[in-house]
């Protein structure tokens, strides 16, 4: 007898099988497109999923038993085996639902309890009620970016995020918590570090669009001086890697602000300078009030029968030249 069929010679239902945790099963979209169920996960990206969820619990662990290098590490860690599972996925078609939900909730663990908890283990104790209501709106603005991530699957541009993506927050709050572990922390220190808490954990939750660099080919062949740069970059980092990691995070992390607010800058320009129906250009200090006020004080301008009256005074003067 077979392994997928059951006595009967039928195909197994989800409750015929042999263990009660043994098999999965996923309709899935066949190359004809039939739909179609696929029984079992695939090995490899879930393996490397596995990996980044231990690495966040492993950061956890670290942070409660005060070991701040090893947490912060955990989730650079973390980072990276997270990046490799959804390439590995697309690389090698294994790609599937059951993987992008049980990516999600690695990631909730990964870069969202774990940054929260470590940073809240170094310095946000100490604040009392204002460091764990910092440490939870970090959580909650992940959990609230994943949630929104997943509905849109499908339907955004790939090449960009809606909101910061929860590996770079939660590399902000890590590179921060590795360059200053050998410190203990004082109330300026803390008030900062829930500051960088809270803004992370909003950019996450906002609608600013950041650079996801999906569109990069990784299997096309590139510039010699590409892997040149790549050398030096590994070069700077193992210079100072908590201080360059901290930098590289934050200069991603305020890019979207700082290109969003210049958008919006040509944006009103553009709205302030552009021409009304009228042909009269919008008022420079944008307030409503003086806006409003202007058309009052140019009305009597326009209106004024200036030229009519010139006409009309040199009318009389034409039949005294004829006579």
């Amino acid at each position: 007898m077979s392994k997928d069929k059951n006595a009967e010679g039928e195909p197994l239902r989800d409750d015929e099988s042999l263990l009660p945790f043994d098999e999965h099963f996923e309709e899935v979209v066949a190359e004809g497109g039939k739909r179609v169920r696929r029984r079992g996960v695939y090995f490899l990206p879930n393996l490397l999923t596995t990996g980044a969820l231990f690495a966040g619990f492993y950061a956890i662990i670290s942070a409660m038993n005060g070991q701040f290098v090893s947490a912060a590490v955990a989730i650079f860690v973390a980072m990276i085996l997270d990046g490799l599972d959804g390439r590995v996925a697309r690389l090698t078609n294994t790609s599937s639902a059951f993987g992008e939900q049980y990516d999600s909730l690695s990631d909730m663990v990964s870069f969202g309890l774990a940054p929260a908890l470590v940073m809240f283990s170094w310095a946000l104790s100490s604040l009392g009620k204002i460091g764990w209501a910092a440490a939870f709106i970090y959580s909650a603005c992940a959990a609230l970016r994943l949630a929104r991530f997943n509905t849109q699957i499908g339907v955004v541009d790939k090449r960009f995020f809606v909101g910061l993506a929860s590996p770079p927050a939660a590399a902000m709050l890590a590179s921060m918590v590795w360059l200053g572990h050998s410190h203990e922390p004082d109330i300026f220190l803390a008030a900062a570090a829930a500051l960088i808490t809270v803004l992370a954990g909003l950019l996450m939750a906002s609608n600013i669009r950041y650079s996801s660099f999906k569109d990069l080919d990784f299997r096309g062949r590139v510039p010699f001086v590409v892997m040149l740069l790549v050398v030096l970059v590994f070069v700077v980092v193992s210079i100072n890697p908590p201080l360059v990691l901290l930098a590289m995070s934050l200069t991603y992390g305020l890019s979207g602000p700082l290109l969003w607010a210049w958008r919006r800058r040509h944006a009103w320009r553009s709205a302030v300078f552009q021409p009304s129906a009228d042909g009269s250009m919008g008022d420079e200090s944008g307030d409503d009030d003086q806006g409003a006020d202007a058309p009052i004080v140019a009305e009597p301008e326009q209106d004024s029968p200036v030229v009519p009256k010139k006409r009309g005074g040199r009318r009389p003067l034409k039949p005294t030249k004829e006579e």
